[in-house]
């Protein structure tokens, strides 16, 4: 689980005849601490980060994890609570499958994306079939604050939700953008081209209303001076619901995104050049 850090302060600690050292006795009563308060709270247990392969005539497990986070327990925690929710809910779906349905299957693959002396990222991305016409995507992102031992949300990052409409309408931008440059290769008539693109710009705007809800997920980019120079917000394809398969990125450079975000993480992020 988390690492934590525990320092202990040596002045004033008893001697082998439990005499303080400073020479002063502690005072009974009100100002003596009580020895709850005084213990620092255990370490959380740390999740083993095993590979799985599992083949049965219902179902197969494939889950890869990153081994360069072995210094990060909370982190192993978390993509291993996402993993298990994963196979839990596979689980499910294998209970409940048809004795002639093809076997169900889980793949899922956990890689670092960032690393830097504050911050750790990881990418989960996979598939899982119980049933149907196609398998389901998977993505995840995990941003770990190494200092403070816990992940950092879009809203953490962003309190300010009007902030996040500033951010909306740069994403929304590239991701219309994207759209049209994609159907236009695929070789759609220009017609068609001409409605389809104003259908998805509703679609991609829906997805992408202002709030940290809909920017959940994302991942620094690496940036000069060890700093973060831009964020990949991802969305799934059902998110924008556009009829492109496949995540979708988009990237957000820091110049954007610094003055935006709360003053405690704006030093993650590249300075202005200049």
């Amino acid at each position: 689980m988390a690492c934590v850090l525990l320092a202990a302060c040596e002045r004033g600690a008893p001697d082998a005849n439990n005499t303080p050292r400073d020479g002063v006795a502690p005072r009974a009563g009100a100002d003596a601490q009580p020895a709850a308060e005084a213990a620092a709270p255990a370490a959380p247990p740390a999740a083993a980060l095993e590979d799985v392969v599992e083949t049965a005539p219902t179902h197969v497990v494939g889950i890869s994890y990153p081994k360069t986070i072995s210094g990060e327990p909370g982190l192993a925690v978390e993509l291993k609570r996402y993993a298990d929710r994963q196979r839990e809910e596979l689980a499910k779906a294998v209970a409940g499958r048809g004795a002639d349905a093809p076997p169900y299957d889980l793949t899922l693959s956990f890689s670092q994306v960032y690393e830097s002396p504050q911050l750790i990222a990881v990418a989960a991305d996979g598939s899982t079939y119980t049933g149907g016409d196609a398998s389901r995507p998977l993505a995840a992102r995990f941003v770990w604050l190494r200092d403070e031992d816990r992940l950092l949300t879009a809203a953490d990052l962003v309190p300010d939700e009007s902030n996040w409409t500033r951010i909306a309408e740069d994403v929304r931008s590239q991701l219309r953008t994207a759209y049209a440059q994609r159907i236009e290769a695929d070789g759609m008539p220009a017609a068609e081209r001409s409605a389809a693109t104003r259908e998805a710009a509703k679609r991609i705007e829906r997805g992408t209303a202002a709030g940290a809800t809909h920017f959940a997920m994302f991942e620094p980019v690496a940036g000069p001076g060890g700093r973060i120079g831009a964020l990949r917000f991802v969305f799934p394809a059902a998110q924008l619901d556009t009829g492109l398969h496949g995540t979708h990125t988009v990237e957000v450079p820091a110049d954007a995104l610094r003055p935006l975000v709360a003053p405690q993480y704006r030093d993650l992020f590249a300075a202005p050049a200049g």
